[in-house]
C-alpha cells in the first residue's frame, strides 16, 4: 500500500505542489481580519507557535534521525525556517502596507509588487542548476515560459500593461518584495535538498519550529513592551483557519510532493497560488469579492494550467535531469 501511495505521489508530484500552493490562497480569508488588530509579526509568530504545537510529536518520535543528519542537512533546515517562513512572510506583508496607504490604495506599488512577485519562479530556476545542479532540458523552457505568462495575464487582467506604466516606484518595497521571492525561491531549493535526508512530515516540523525564536525576536525588535498585547479570544477562529488549511495541510502536502518533484519543476507549480488567489477573489461575496472574471484571465488559467500538467507529464521523461543528493559547486547556469 504504502509503494503504490509512493508511486502515486511520485507520478502527479508536480501537480500537487500546485495543489498545494493553491491551498496557501486559502489564507486570504482568514488573515486580512488579523491585519487591522495585530502587526505582521504578532500574526505569524502565533500562526508559527500553534503549527509547531501540531507537529512537536513527530519531531519527537523522529528525534533519532535528527540526530544522524549532517550539518548540510541542518542548515538546510535552519535557513528554511528563518528565511522563508520567518523573516520572508514579515516583508512580504510589510511591503503590501506599502499599496495600502494613508491616502488609500496605490495602483502603482500595487502592481510593482506584483511584478516583482512574478520573479521568483526566475530565481527558483538560477538557485535549482547552482546549488543542485538541475539541468533542463529544451522541451522544458517554453512549458516555464508560458506558465509565467499565464499568471502574468492572470495578476494584470485589468490592464496588460499596467507593470510597464509605472510612474512612481516605492523603492522600499521593492527591496521589501525582492527580498521575500529571493527567499522563498531558496526555501524550494533548500527543501529539496534537506529531503534527500528528512522526511517530509519532519521538514515540515522543524520549518515551523525553527522559525520561533527568530519571529520571537522579530516581534519583540517591533512592538516592544507590547508584544504580546492586542490578542484576543474573537481571533482564534481566525488563527485556526490559517493553521489548518494554508499553514498545516498546505505545508504537509507541499513537502510531500516536493519530495518527488525537481526544484525546477515545484517554483513552477507554485504560481498556482497566484491563480487561486485571484480566483478566490472572483467568488460571490461573503465567500469572495465578486470580482468578475475576465476573458484574459480566463485564458491565463489555462494557460497556466496546461503548462503545469504538461511539466508533471514531462518530468517521467526526464526534462529535469537532477545530478545526485548533494549540493553542487556552483557552476554556469542552464
Amino acid at each position: 500500500m504504502d509503494q503504490t501511495r509512493s508511486r502515486l505521489v511520485s507520478t502527479a508530484s508536480t501537480m500537487l505542489v500546485a495543489v498545494a500552493a493553491a491551498m496557501w490562497a486559502t489564507d486570504a480569508y482568514f488573515r486580512p481580519g488579523l491585519t487591522k488588530q495585530l502587526s505582521a509579526g504578532q500574526i505569524v509568530l502565533v500562526e508559527d507557535l500553534l503549527i509547531s504545537i501540531c507537529l512537536v510529536p513527530i519531531i519527537l518520535i523522529n528525534a533519532g534521525s535528527l540526530r544522524r543528519l549532517t550539518a548540510g542537512r541542518w542548515l538546510a533546515l535552519a535557513a528554511i525556517a528563518v528565511g522563508p517562513q520567518a523573516v520572508a512572510t514579515v516583508l512580504f506583508t510589510k511591503a503590501i502596507g506599502y499599496a495600502f496607504g494613508p491616502t488609500g490604495l496605490q495602483f502603482d506599488v500595487l502592481h510593482e509588487v506584483y511584478l516583482l512577485y512574478l520573479l521568483q519562479p526566475v530565481f527558483g530556476l538560477a538557485f535549482a542548476r547552482i546549488f543542485l545542479g538541475e539541468r533542463r532540458r529544451r522541451a522544458f523552457w517554453p512549458f516555464a515560459a508560458s506558465a509565467l505568462i499565464g499568471v502574468y495575464l492572470i495578476v494584470f487582467a485589468d490592464n496588460p500593461a499596467a507593470p510597464w506604466q509605472i510612474k512612481h516606484p516605492e523603492l522600499v518595497a521593492g527591496l521589501l518584495v525582492l527580498g521575500a521571492v529571493v527567499m522563498w525561491a531558496a526555501g524550494t531549493v533548500l527543501g529539496r535538498y534537506a529531503l534527500q535526508d528528512v522526511s517530509f512530515p519532519v521538514t515540515t516540523g522543524m520549518r515551523f519550529l525553527l522559525a520561533l525564536p527568530v519571529l520571537l525576536v522579530i516581534v519583540l525588535v517591533d512592538k516592544g513592551g507590547a508584544a504580546f498585547s492586542g490578542y484576543s479570544a474573537g481571533q482564534i477562529p481566525a488563527f485556526l483557519g490559517i493553521v489548518i488549511v494554508p499553514g498545516l495541510l498546505a505545508m504537509l502536502l507541499y513537502y510531500l510532493a516536493l519530495s518527488h518533484t525537481p526544484a525546477s519543476l515545484a517554483t513552477i507549480a507554485e504560481l498556482g497560488y497566484p491563480l487561486a488567489l485571484f480566483l478566490i477573489f472572483s467568488l460571490p461575496t461573503p465567500v469572495g469579492q465578486g470580482t468578475p472574471l475576465q476573458p484574459v484571465e480566463l485564458l491565463g488559467a489555462a494557460i497556466l494550467v496546461v503548462s503545469v500538467v504538461t511539466l508533471n507529464f514531462l518530468k517521467s521523461r526526464n526534462i529535469v535531469e537532477v545530478p545526485g543528493e548533494r549540493l553542487v559547486v556552483p557552476s554556469s547556469a542552464a
